[in-house]
């Protein structure tokens, strides 16, 4: 069973979100909240699998509510999918820097957003390429005026095919689809993204979406159109 609680300031899409959830037999809402000190509370309480989060409410943001859930090690477990109106909120990238693990739009499809609380429970990365490329873009954009990004430390860890895997989790590529480009076995792609993972210190696939593009790996015009 999937725990999930929803934040949103707006009861109606609260209502909205809560009636479509729990007629899924492996989904559950376990609780609710209208702003972000609220949400933190209510999570750390019921410490659900998914935090759909609205980043505009009252008081404590959403921005501020998954940086403190992002960081609090209890709280490991716990995904959080951020809830825009639109596909390139000006927050969404700080949101994944902060620990969030992907965004949805608000008026997404109703199956679209069952699948993805689905793939976030099971640790996948809620971004799409053409999602990835826009965002990216628009953070590579306000970084191209200040210093180029300088490769951390860190990435010596990492062998040259966990750092070519990490550029294919940057493009949005799913396990499947790194497995067919590098034609190992989905397996040995998933063993990859784990152990990078694991030498960076990320959350989830998400942050190695941030960490290859803050790095300098790769850059919107390497991704296809």
């Amino acid at each position: 069973m999937i725990s999930v609680v929803l934040a949103d300031d707006q009861a109606l899409v609260r209502a909205g979100f809560r009636a479509l959830l729990d007629a899924e037999p492996d989904i559950d809402v376990v609780g609710e909240a209208a702003d972000g000190l609220r949400a933190v509370e209510v999570v750390r309480a019921t410490r659900p699998d998914v935090v759909l989060m609205d980043i505009r409410m009252p008081g404590v943001d959403g921005l501020e509510a998954t940086r403190r859930i992002a960081s609090d090690p209890a709280l490991a477990g716990t995904k959080v999918v951020i809830l825009t109106t639109f596909e390139l909120d000006e927050y969404v990238f700080e949101a994944l820097r902060t620990g969030a693990s992907g965004f949805l739009v608000k008026d997404t499809e109703p199956v679209d957003l069952l699948r993805g609380v689905r793939a976030v429970a099971a640790g996948d990365a809620l971004l799409s390429p053409s999602v990835t490329r826009r965002v990216i873009g628009s953070f590579t954009a306000a970084a191209a005026r200040g210093r180029p990004p300088e490769p951390p430390r860190e990435l010596d860890q990492l062998t040259d095919r966990e750092r070519e895997v990490m550029v294919l989790v940057a493009e949005g590529l799913s396990n499947d689809e790194i497995a067919a480009r590098l034609v190992i076995s989905p397996a040995t792609a998933k063993t990859h993204v784990s152990r990078t993972m694991i030498k960076l210190g990320a959350r989830d696939r998400a942050q190695l979406v941030v960490y290859a593009y803050e790095a300098g790996l790769i850059r919107p015009g390497w991704l296809a159109t």
